[in-house]
């Protein structure tokens, strides 16, 4: 620790010591999540087909778009046949709320 005693310059030298020894360990430890995370999006990308270069084969990319466009068709099938449900569900309550007033 900085004696009262010390010199200005002596303690500001010390102040700057201190200050970048804190950032040196700061770097320290951006520089190890950044490996992690470059290390954690290749095995995603490894996981995921994805080549190094970043961009998937044309193949690939035909392969996903007709997937989603069978997934896009599935989901408004379903959301059509919820529609309906609720329409029947409606339908169903009011009929029985017209039943218990007679």
């Amino acid at each position: 620790m900085a004696s009262d005693r010390e010199r200005p310059e002596q303690k500001a030298f010390h102040e700057l010591h201190q200050l970048v020894r804190h950032l040196a360990d700061e770097l320290a430890g951006f520089r190890r999540r950044a490996l992690q995370a470059e290390a954690r999006v290749k095995e995603l990308e490894d996981a995921a087909g994805v080549p190094a270069s970043g961009k998937l084969p044309t193949q690939k990319v035909s392969e996903l778009e007709r997937e989603n466009a069978e997934l896009r068709s599935r989901l408004d099938s379903a959301s059509e046949r919820t529609r309906q449900m609720l329409d029947r569900m409606r339908f169903l309550r009011q009929q029985n709320e017209r039943g218990a007033e007679r």
